[in-house]
């Protein structure tokens, strides 16, 4: 994989790496050799007393493909939430996990969905201000230089006072919105939050709910944005609803 970009990928709530990976199979596909993505698993493992109490059911919403049996595919996060959206329990850990990452490698970018969206924003406006949050510092320095580029699907600014802290001023590394027009979990009213603290943003909006969008128009499009985020590449367009690659959108709570 030598000379290809390593991209950081944040999974959305009640996924694991694993899932991510599988639902973004036809996008690495397209592009090969050149983008090469790193799945991480956040290291919050959500039981199902979780799930519920976040979205007041006792349905597994978003764990359709967790396998209790397989670490690898059990339902994870990287915070737990309430159905109010008032908690973000461990918020913090999840962000010492990601210094961890990232201090042993280099990344050009990150990209993340749904709540992973969230966490890509907030780690990308951390590297911008590392300062912030001293326990992300290593022996008082930075743990990676900021990222190139963020890309951010279906995502949206968590309420918490550590986020607040984070993102107190927008944060300009140049970043990528992709939105839902059906999206119900993420609304584009709730997406403003996200989209009000990102200076230097491209927005785009595909017909679909909370997913990434799979069609050939819009993989051939976050292909060019992986390579030259800075580019001149025309808008994937509205050409029909991509279906989520699993049958299945994730949900995510605050």
């Amino acid at each position: 994989m030598s000379g290809a970009k390593k991209v950081l990928m944040l999974h959305g709530y009640a996924q694991s790496a694993i899932i991510f990976t599988k639902r973004l199979g036809a996008l690495r596909k397209a592009c090969g050799k050149d983008i090469d993505f790193v799945f991480v698993d956040a290291p919050h493992i959500l039981s199902p007393a979780d799930i519920a109490e976040t979205f007041n059911t006792t349905q597994e919403l978003g764990a359709a493909e967790a396998d209790e049996t397989d670490p690898a595919m059990l339902p994870r996060a990287w915070w737990r939430a309430d159905k109010e959206r008032k908690r973000t329990d461990g918020l913090e850990a999840s962000l010492i996990y990601l210094r961890d990452i990232l201090k042993k490698d280099h990344y050009e970018g990150v990209f993340g969905f749904s709540q992973g969206a969230c966490m890509a924003a907030v780690l990308t406006a951390l590297l911008e201000r590392p300062h912030v949050f001293p326990d992300f510092l290593v022996d008082g320095q930075p743990p990676h230089p900021p990222f190139t580029f963020c890309i951010a699907a279906a995502g949206f600014k968590p309420v918490s006072a550590l986020s607040d802290t984070i993102i107190s001023t927008s944060f300009s590394t140049p970043t990528l919105h992709i939105m839902g027009k059906t999206d119900v979990i993420v609304p584009e009213e709730r997406a403003q939050s996200l989209l009000e603290v990102t200076s230097n943003k491209r927005i785009e909006v595909h017909d679909g709910g909370h997913f990434i969008p799979s069609k050939a128009n819009w993989r051939n499009f976050i292909k060019a944005y992986l390579k030259d985020p800075l580019g001149d590449i025309p808008s994937p367009g509205a050409a029909g609803i991509s279906q989520p690659a699993s049958g299945t959108a994730t949900p995510v709570p605050n």
